[in-house]
């Protein structure tokens, strides 16, 4: 008979790092058995793998961040279990979310590579999108599970967990009452029917510049010195999730490329006569801010995101060091291991079956290289050794990553991985078109592993505080990202058909198209713009020196402005909502409930925008493109953008102390 302990709270010394002789324990009993895998709770995490598959498609390709979905996820699944009454329902919450959560993990993986084969022309299938992505997450799983006990046990209070930590307590909040669900619903429903008006039916404008007025016209002319600002809903709610610590970095970069080096290169391009650079076709006089930053500036964003993940793995190589000492004393001492963790609460896959199914999917990961990607057998098992060990070695690096700061740097790890591969494998003979989807396949397996870790890690820490079964959690993983990996490989398609990835009015995709300006040159045998590539690593390395997260930066240096100053209104927001109180307990419920509603602008736009991008695919085209080009069309986005803040501010404000 199923047993739960009357306690539902969490341990004082859940964030605290325990003393000598200290024990933890979860909220679950560790020992007797607690409802977890269950039908419904199967059901509803593949449920919420599409709907989030699907939403983080979308987002990531529109405006360059993927949503979180952990926390959503985590409000409907409380929200769903109090709705119905369901009993005993915290542990089979935690595998909804841990199911569901693959979904942007996933995502991640695919969007940031596979995107960049449509871009730069190359063939591409579904079966392509699919495996690869499949492949990486069950190596991200796989890879992870030796050292879950390091992370999640042996570090215990030592890493902050911020994602983690924000997910347990939402859980926990479920157990008092699935109430904050409905604050998400209503934000998701106002910021999906926003972003709906926007995008689908082209209401207003959804880019606002400094042109609206003739000052600000005659600057962006005269010097190539503009604003833009992105006014979804989804982006400002990501600005607030984020906090206005990183979102001031990110658009410090952004300011830099715009404000500086935009103008900059527009002034040294007056005094040009010829095309600047092997591939250009214009005259840097005669381009628009956008152009030059397209053309120059994004690559100066792409040496720094580089750089930022070569500082990453150094600063975390103590932990890459340990990781194969401590592999190698999981596997040789699988049986004692074993023995000795034989409570629910502890109990790992066992590590054998872990060595078989990485074997396993190694050789499948070889057979799909080689029968369908790479032309040789030489160069499969070339490709299959860079893909397995860059993504073994760069895995810890991730976990390390979400357990600090909850932010995984894995589109400079893939940028370094594309390079690297891309030296390697013309090595051995590969170039050209064989070549680039050679090194975007690989890219994609190890940017899928390095995400699907980062995002286990988290689950694995919410299941530790809560006392759930990790044999569990590690089981199902694999099956919400075969479900995640087929939705993201339709969704793809879906999205390339409706909106394309180059071109006017395409999907930003700002990852894909770096990886395919860094791949193009390198296959091709093209003159590579090292120069601002080199720029951008000396930022980085000038970051390293200031203090200042060089990866955030230059992912602000990379991203077009207008996604990056939506992020600093939605953090100007948090630490204004946060701090007009002399009550920390207010502030905090405040912030709390702020992050609620944002969450649900992440959810409501992302799921909308799947349902626009699904009409105009069936034939239901009412964006009025020539009305959201005009002024009035700019002025109206402002005054509504406006309201929406009102709105977030307003609700966020409402939140009292329990």
């Amino acid at each position: 008979m199923e047993q739960q302990p009357e306690t539902r709270r969490l341990p004082e010394n859940a964030y605290k790092e325990l003393k000598e002789g200290e024990i933890y324990r979860p909220v679950m009993d560790p020992i007797a058995p607690v409802p977890e895998v269950r039908p419904y709770s199967v059901i509803w995490g593949l449920v919420m793998a599409v709907l989030f598959s699907a939403a983080a498609a979308y987002s990531g390709l529109k405006i360059g961040q993927v949503m979180e979905a952990a926390i959503p996820i985590a409000i409907l699944a409380v929200g769903i279990s109090a709705l119905i009454r369901r009993k005993d329902a915290l542990g089979q919450n935690v595998i909804i979310q841990s199911i569901g959560s693959t979904s942007g993990a996933v995502v991640a993986g695919a969007i940031f590579t596979i995107p960049a084969l449509y871009i730069l022309d190359l063939p591409t299938n579904f079966f392509r999108m699919f495996l690869a992505a499949t492949f990486g997450a069950f190596l991200g799983v796989l890879f992870l599970i030796p050292f879950r006990k390091y992370f999640v046990k042996d570090m215990h209070g030592k890493f902050p967990f911020p994602e983690a930590t924000a997910t347990t307590e939402i859980l926990m909040a479920g157990e008092r009452g699935g109430r904050q669900a409905l604050v998400l619903a209503v934000s998701g429903l106002i910021g999906g029917i926003y972003d709906f008006m926007v995008t689908s039916l082209g209401w207003w404008s959804e880019v606002v510049t400094s042109k609206v007025i003739d000052f600000g016209a005659g600057i962006a002319d005269k010097l190539k010195v503009e604003f833009r600002l992105n006014i979804l809903s989804i982006v400002v709610g990501l600005g607030y999730i984020i906090g206005l610590k990183y979102a001031l970095i990110i658009c410090a970069g952004s300011f830099l490329s715009w404000f500086v080096f935009v103008p900059l290169l527009y002034e040294i391009g007056q005094q040009l006569s010829v095309p600047l650079g092997p591939t250009a076709t214009k005259l840097i006089a005669d381009m628009s801010a956008e152009e030059i930053f397209r053309s120059y500036v994004r690559l100066i964003g792409i040496g720094g995101i580089a750089m930022g993940g070569i500082i990453g793995i150094i600063r975390s190589s103590k932990i890459i060091g340990g990781a194969f000492s401590l592999a190698y004393r999981e596997i040789a001492h699988t049986r004692k291991t074993e023995a000795a963790t034989d409570v629910r609460w502890q109990t790992d896959i066992r590590m054998m079956f872990v060595v078989l199914f990485i074997l396993l999917t190694a050789l499948a990961t070889f057979v799909f290289f080689y029968l369908g990607v790479v032309p040789t057998l030489t160069q499969s098992i070339v490709a299959l050794l860079v893909a397995i060990i860059i993504a073994f070695l760069f895995t810890t690096v991730a976990a390390n990553a979400i357990a600090i700061v909850g932010t995984n740097p894995v589109s400079g790890m893939t940028l370094m991985t594309l390079i690297l591969a891309s030296l390697v494998l013309t090595q051995v003979g590969l170039s050209g078109t064989e070549g680039m989807v050679s090194a975007l396949i690989i890219g994609g397996v190890v940017c899928t592993a390095l995400s699907v870790a980062g995002s286990f890690i988290t689950d694995l820490k919410i299941g530790y505080w809560l006392g759930s079964t990790p044999k569990k959690q590690e089981s199902w993983k694999f099956t919400g990202a075969l479900v995640s990996a087929a939705t993201v490989g339709v969704v793809i398609m879906v999205l390339n058909e409706t909106y394309g990835f180059k071109g006017p009015g395409a999907l930003v995709a700002p990852q894909a198209n770096a990886m395919a300006a860094v791949i193009q040159p390198l296959m091709s045998k093209a003159q590579v713009p090292w120069v601002l590539y080199l720029v951008g690593a000396v930022i980085a390395l000038l970051c390293v020196a200031l203090k200042v997260p060089p990866l955030p930066f230059a992912l602000g240096m990379y991203i077009p402005q207008e996604l990056n100053t939506p992020l600093l209104v939605g953090g100007l927001i948090a630490w204004w909502v946060s701090h007009r109180s002399t009550d920390e307990k207010v502030n905090s419920a405040r912030l709390h409930r702020g992050t609620l509603i944002a969450s649900g602008f992440l959810a409501g736009g992302s799921l909308f925008g799947v349902l626009g991008a699904l009409l105009r695919f069936g034939g239901l085209d009412w964006l009025a493109a020539e009305w959201q080009e005009t002024l009035s069309a700019q002025f109206l986005g402002y005054v509504v953008f406006l309201l929406l803040l009102v709105y977030m501010i307003w609700d966020s404000m409402r939140a009292k102390p329990e």
